[in-house]
């Protein structure tokens, strides 16, 4: 018994013992919208440059936490006023609230994974969730003075990387890898779900990967034979998981199906362009 408890002693999730744990990207996969992209469209530097930077981290031409300081040093609005602007404009995708309800009731814990910034992310959670949200773990990047200014005033706020020294900038593999790792008689199956090139560090490290129709990740997975199941939003999600709880279908059976997807053209991405 003191072994388990060592195992899962840093793991918050594990603490009420679950057989499912689902980890998830926030920014455009919670979300209808990207904060970050958000942000940096309408007051930075503008959808142009940033979807330039998407492409060449899918291309391995730069790391994802170059492109994405780059895109957060374009936005220098004050900190509080960007927290202020995401709030009002950022809408959650209408179906996750039911989902997680759902996991709420069946002791399914929600682990968001995000390399977007961790107080950004916990004010829209509170915002679109309700008081719920403070079930939910929240892991990120995080945000801090820039050196002789105060965060709230112009050009004062800068991203500070969970993992500074990984091109992902947050290695969401490594916070995976700490549950994948576990013990065969305590190890949860695990689900993940996310829609870019943020996610890549995630893709491989879960036994269901949920990756977003018509987004990049698809486009990852189908060139790096990550096997994956499609959503378009939560209520796919919330079905597909609710079969598997109930036994009804099995994780490798819907890791199947992506792909057929993919090939058909159902899962919204070109496959002449995305390899």
């Amino acid at each position: 018994m003191g072994s388990i408890q060592n195992d899962v002693a840093d793991l918050p999730a594990m603490k009420s013992n679950p057989k499912f744990i689902f980890f998830t990207d926030f920014d455009g996969t919670i979300t209808l919208q990207d904060s970050n992209d958000f942000m940096t469209d309408n007051i930075g530097y503008g959808k142009e440059k940033r979807r330039a930077g998407n492409l060449a981290c899918l291309a391995d031409e730069i790391s994802f936490r170059d492109s994405f300081r780059d895109m957060m040093d374009s936005v220098t609005r004050p900190y509080d006023q960007c927290i202020q602007y995401l709030v009002d404009n950022i809408k959650l995708d209408p179906y996750f609230a039911e989902f997680f309800q759902w996991s709420l009731q069946n002791n399914v814990p929600v682990v968001v994974l995000s390399s977007g910034m961790e107080p950004v992310i916990k004010a829209l959670l509170e915002k679109l969730v309700g008081p719920d949200a403070s079930k939910m773990q929240v892991l990120g990047n995080y945000v801090g003075a820039r050196e002789g200014k105060s965060i709230n005033e112009e050009g004062g706020w800068e991203i500070q990387f969970k993992h500074p020294d990984s091109g992902f900038g947050h290695d969401k593999s490594v916070e995976l890898r700490k549950y994948s790792s576990l013990p065969a008689h305590v190890r949860p199956t695990m689900f993940y779900a996310g829609d870019g090139v943020s996610d890549l560090s995630a893709a491989r490290e879960t036994d269901l990967l949920f990756a977003k129709k018509g987004h990049d990740l698809i486009s990852y997975c189908a060139r790096e034979d990550v096997p994956f199941t499609v959503f378009s939003d939560w209520s796919n999600i919330l079905e597909k998981c609710k079969a598997i709880v109930e036994g009804k279908t099995t994780v490798k059976a819907a890791a199947k199906e992506g792909y057929e997807a993919y090939k058909s053209g159902a899962a919204g991405v070109n496959v002449a362009t995305a390899k």
